[in-house]
């Protein structure tokens, strides 16, 4: 058992010692299957994130853990041919990052993973489910293909007294926009004190492109977001949903100023006056807000000013994944909807509402089926403001 330690312990300190003159001898072979090398040949194979990952706790296949993905698309480095054969694996992963987390090496899969569906899209090779989104992205501007107006959650005069200058834009998202129109709404009245506005023609963020693969799509849906925040002159974005978040964060252009609605409530509390609940929630923390983000303080920071917080079994870093994100909930429904019931299996007794940040998260546990109701932080800001 030592010499094996040892040998993952030389393994692991080679792999953060990999040298540049290294890095140039693997770009060498001149394989068709391009990404960044240095992140797969990090990877030690030492199973750490095989025992974490929640897609293989709930398929068991080696080809749907982490480092089973890891050695797909090494073979497919050193000469593999890009197939279908490799899309149950690489397309079944939710990008919930626990795995990043835990690794030994400092390798983050989720986003080798992701930049090996790009590779994959370039090559051709999707599924008729990716293909179906990408497409009501790039025709409708949301990811459910909805035709009606983004803002048809407000009335007339409301449409028509929205700033066309400001200095904050709530990005509200297609999940609110289409499906939860209830969240939209209260979080606007949130937001209106703060002279907050709406783009004149939001589109998708482009998260479920990028998660999938479709890189050069987001680029212009991206860029016509883009326009519209310069034209209003905001230098501050605010989003109630994690994926936004994340994406409106780290793939947009540095010069943005993105905050997720979490820390723009905690920032503001005193000015919210919010009244004490008496009521016993517990906290689901989102994937693309905790981990991609480590946002962990703020929302808890909101629930504590309004009612009791009795926190789940695995919280923070190690908060399991509710199976919702990286497209895996259209493109595997059983195996997202088995990650929320293990999800479930966390909340403790005795609380009122499963609160969390993330619409997708929302609906996810919902459609699980559990006996306590599952709703957005900004619900319950609503009942502490009624």
């Amino acid at each position: 058992m030592k010499t094996v330690k040892n040998k993952e312990k030389r393994e692991i300190k080679r792999a953060k010692e990999l040298d540049k003159s290294e890095i140039s001898e693997m770009k060498g072979k001149n394989q068709p299957f391009e990404l960044d090398r240095r992140s797969v040949y990090k990877c030690v194979q030492c199973g750490t994130c095989r025992s974490v990952c929640p897609v293989f706790n709930v398929v068991g296949w080696e080809s749907a853990n982490t480092r089973g993905r890891m050695l797909i698309i090494k073979s497919l480095l050193e000469g593999r041919h890009p197939s279908e054969d490799v899309l149950p694996s690489l397309a079944s992963c939710t990008t919930c990052r626990i795995c990043a987390a835990k690794c030994p090496a400092g390798v983050n899969p989720p986003e080798v993973v992701e930049a090996a569906r790009a590779q994959l899209v370039k090559c051709g090779i999707t599924t008729e489910v990716q293909e179906k989104l990408r497409a009501s992205v790039i025709t409708s501007g949301n990811s459910f293909g909805e035709a009606k107006d983004r803002t048809h959650w407000l009335s007339e005069t409301e449409r028509s007294q929205l700033p066309e200058k400001s200095d904050y834009v709530y990005f509200v998202g297609c999940f609110d926009s289409y499906r939860y129109p209830e969240f939209a709404e209260k979080t606007f009245k949130v937001l209106q004190r703060f002279g907050v506005t709406l783009l004149p023609d939001e589109q998708c963020c482009a998260s479920p492109l990028l998660r999938t693969g479709f890189r050069e799509d987001a680029e212009k849906v991206m860029k016509r977001n883009l326009e519209q925040i310069r034209k209003v002159g905001a230098h501050t974005i605010i989003t109630s949903c994690a994926g936004c978040y994340t994406t409106l964060k780290n793939n947009y252009p540095e010069e943005l100023h993105v905050i997720s609605l979490p820390e723009f409530l905690a920032e503001h509390l005193d000015e919210l006056k919010l009244k004490k609940l008496d009521l016993t929630v517990t906290y689901h923390d989102p994937c693309h807000l905790g981990r991609h983000n480590k946002i962990y303080e703020a929302p808890r920071k909101v629930i504590q000013a309004i009612c009791t917080l009795k926190e789940m079994k695995n919280i923070k870093e190690n908060s399991r994944c509710c199976g919702g994100g990286g497209g895996v909930r259209i493109g595997y429904p059983d195996i997202s909807l088995e990650l929320a019931r293990n999800r479930l299996e966390d909340v403790p007794e005795c609380v009122d509402y499963i609160v969390t940040s993330c619409p997708l998260c929302v609906r996810n546990l919902r459609d699980a089926g559990g006996d306590i109701e599952v709703i957005d932080i900004v619900e319950l800001v609503a009942m502490a403001m009624e």
